[in-house]
Formats: structure tokens, sequence, C-alpha cells
């Protein structure tokens, strides 16, 4: 009885291996001619993209065209725990900000100690400064003491400048681009007559 049922294990696991190696051999088979893209490419190729790339979106100044200051009112409301905007307002753990948007860096509201980072900057709250800052205010200005970690998305940081502009700056926000306009293509008609009409001139040009 033993003799039969280690028999059987023994080509029951014989064929378990035949199976196995057959599946493999017939992977291979029918995948060799499937084109398979490298899992590193060792050189750019046009017109393929790397995994995790895509399309760039819109630039910040665009965004901000037509941004949305209602919706930046509402992202803002996470910046009220150490500012305020309102004009006149007194100044928290960070200045009031009311009319910010054009003034100079670390200057505009007077007497708020602000750090040295910001003090001795330079330049001023212009659109493309405040996206730096607002997305990562240490590395707009390295020792800055405020601890906000920014906002990852360009459309909050456009929204938030386009409210910050709209409480007591108000400076002209960019122009929205229009996309260039598409030729109209003749109509078949108009195609048909073009050529009947250039017929003669070809036919006495040959002459």
């Amino acid at each position: 009885m033993d003799d039969r049922f280690n028999t059987f294990a023994g080509w029951l696991l014989f064929s378990g291996i035949v199976a196995l190696g057959l599946s493999s051999v017939a992977s291979r088979y029918y995948s060799a001619n499937t084109p398979h893209r490298p899992h590193e490419m060792g050189f750019p190729i046009a017109g393929v993209e790397a995994e995790g790339e895509g399309a760039a979106g819109p630039s910040f100044m665009q965004l901000l065209a037509t941004a949305d200051p209602a919706a930046g009112e509402r992202v803002f409301a996470k910046c009220l725990a150490c500012h305020t905007i309102a004009q006149g307002g007194v100044a928290g753990i960070g200045p009031n900000l009311f009319g910010v948007v054009g003034q100079p860096v670390g200057k505009h509201a007077a007497g708020f100690a602000y750090t040295a980072a910001l003090s001795g900057h330079g330049g001023n709250w212009d659109f493309a400064s405040l996206d730096k800052w607002l997305t990562n205010p240490r590395a707009f200005a390295d020792g800055t003491s405020m601890s906000f970690a920014g906002l990852s998305s360009a459309q909050d940081r456009a929204n938030v400048v386009a409210y910050l502009n709209s409480m007591g700056s108000n400076l002209p926000l960019p122009a929205v681009e229009e996309a260039p306009a598409e030729e109209a293509a003749p109509a078949e008609g108009e195609v048909a007559a073009a050529e009947v009409a250039a017929a003669p001139a070809e036919a006495a040009a040959a002459h």
C-alpha cells in the first residue's frame, strides 16, 4: 500500500513539475514577438513620454488671469490663525495683509517685527514672488519664522493671490490669452470654382 502511495505521489509531483515547465515555455513562446517597453530606457525617444510625465498644465499667470477671489478667500481661511486682512486690522502672529500686493517684501506693515530673512530679501510682493512664497515660504526666504508649509496646488495659489489683490491692492491681473483663430477651410464648391478658373491660365502658360 505504501509503495503504491509513494508511486502515485511521485507521479503527481512529476506531473506538476512538467505542467509548470510547459506553462513557462508557452508563455515565453507566445510573447516572444510582442514588443515590450524596457523598464528603464537607456536614452530618451522622441515622442515617448517617461512614466509620470504628461503635458504641462497652464502657467501660474494663466491661472491667475481667470482666478476666483471667492475661492481664494476660502483657501485663505487657513491663514486666519496668524494673519488679519481687513483694513486697519491688527497684526497677529503674522502681519496684517491688507493691500500687501505690490508692496515691498518684509516692509509693508509698519511696526511689525519681520525676520531678517524677509526684511532683507528685497523686491516687491508682485504676483510672481507671491506665487513662490505661497509654494514654499522657507525656500523663498530661508530663515523666515513662518511655519506654513505652502500650497502645492497652483490653482489654489492663483485664487489666493487674486483674493489678496482684491483686498486693498487691485493691481491689474494678467490678461486672458485668447486662442488663435483657426482659418476656415474652403468649401468644396469654392475649391472647384478656383480650379476651373485656374485651368485656362495654366493652359495658356503651357503654350
